[in-house]
């Protein structure tokens, strides 16, 4: 007999009923190093303090009005996204995969504004991750999760991740745009050189192309900047966003250019929930804290100490951990032996990480760490290393 809830996740028996800071509480009475933040979803650590007021003082005058009407915090959240981007422009949406799928409708909209309806097709990376629907699974190309959901959404095509030359021979008369992870999570927590992504944005140019950039995991301080693109000053022409920008509710958004969204008009999409009050009050909350003058300088310190540690616990133990990676507090561990396995010993031993292809454990510590959660973290990491040993 199916379970009332729909069986389409592997889940843990573990259940959390409280957080605080870098640390969750479970159900059992054990407390755990939170070193996957709900999948790179609560950047700022669970209930911090300018959250929860901003939640309930919000929560006391309005939750929701819908988009046919002025929503104040939503106008002055997009002000705010745009003042510190590169944007001019901004839609809410609930999630990263709704973020996605504007950016496609943008995308064949922009060409077909600019008078050219045949160019569709976007260009994606092996090894990437955009969504759940069918669009954004198309737009990753990954078989395991297109599996059974035949026939694949047409519009896409694959090159392997840093690889300009086959990118290059991809690109026809029907190429549209690029979309790419400046660091791919899912994908093994692979970040693209300063390179790579300078010589996206000049392919772009070269062929009269879109450059979109997914950072719905990577961006929001995850990596020391606002947003990853700032790193070798890359301007793409459209961005998704999501997962952090809450703290925790869900919120998403697609910013672009003047240019890229000239043809979105009244009508051209819309969302129920998207920019709801309440959701916007919160990401206006997040953005409080992340544009504090001091706050991703901490991020970037405790980034640089955690992949010094992290490099050395590779050389300390190359039997079970094989290359450490990613940027910022988007880190990874390549791992000799099961990636799963290693999961579960870690949160055995008091420490809640995710797994990540290429055999990678995925850790996604809050941004608000210090170097003692940094301590504990290598701590266990070296613990379980040294059990598997014995």
């Amino acid at each position: 007999m199916i379970p009332a809830l729909l069986p389409t996740y592997a889940r843990n028996e573990l259940a959390f009923e409280r957080g605080e800071g870098a640390y969750l509480f479970a159900t059992n009475g054990r407390k755990y190093l939170d070193f996957a933040s709900g999948i790179a979803v609560t950047a700022l650590g669970h209930c911090h303090p300018h959250l929860v007021k901003a939640l309930i003082e919000q929560g006391q005058k309005l939750w929701h009005t819908s988009n046919l009407f002025q929503i104040p915090e939503q106008q002055r959240l997009g002000e705010r996204l745009v003042a510190n981007t590169f944007a001019d422009t901004v839609f809410f949406g609930n999630s990263g995969a709704e973020a996605v799928e504007l950016a496609i409708k943008m995308v064949r909209k922009y060409h077909d504004e600019t008078g050219n309806p045949g160019k569709y097709r976007v260009i994606g990376c092996n090894g990437s991750f955009h969504g759940r629907t069918l669009a954004t699974l198309a737009a990753a190309g990954n078989e395991k999760y297109l599996k059974g959901f035949e026939p694949v959404v047409d519009g896409f095509d694959h090159v392997p991740f840093e690889n300009m030359n086959e990118l290059r021979a991809k690109i026809t008369g029907e190429t549209a745009a690029i979309l790419v992870e400046p660091v791919q999570g899912e994908g093994g927590v692979r970040a693209g050189s300063d390179q790579y992504l300078r010589a996206l944005r000049e392919v772009c140019d070269e062929y009269g192309l879109l450059l979109v950039f997914d950072e719905i995991q990577c961006g929001m301080g995850r990596t020391g900047k606002l947003f990853a693109y700032e790193w070798p000053d890359v301007k793409p022409d459209i961005m998704t966003v999501a997962k952090a920008l809450g703290g925790g509710f869900p919120v998403g958004a697609c910013l672009a250019t003047e240019k890229a969204a000239q043809g979105m008009k009244a009508g051209s999409h819309g969302s129920t929930f998207g920019g709801n009050p309440l959701a916007m009050h919160l990401g206006n909350a997040v953005l409080d804290v992340m544009l504090e003058p001091k706050f991703l300088e901490q991020v970037r310190r405790v980034s640089g100490y955690f992949h010094g540690k992290l490099k050395s616990l590779v050389a300390k133990h190359p039997g079970i951990y094989v290359e450490a990676r990613g940027k910022g507090l988007l880190a990874g561990l390549r791992c000799e032996v099961p990636n799963t396995e290693v999961c579960d010993k870690l949160r055995a031993a008091g420490m809640v990480t995710a797994t990540a292809g290429d055999n990678v454990i995925r850790l996604l510590p809050p941004l608000i760490a210090e170097e003692r959660h940094i301590d504990e973290a290598i701590g266990i990491l070296d613990g379980v290393a040294r059990d598997w040993k014995r």
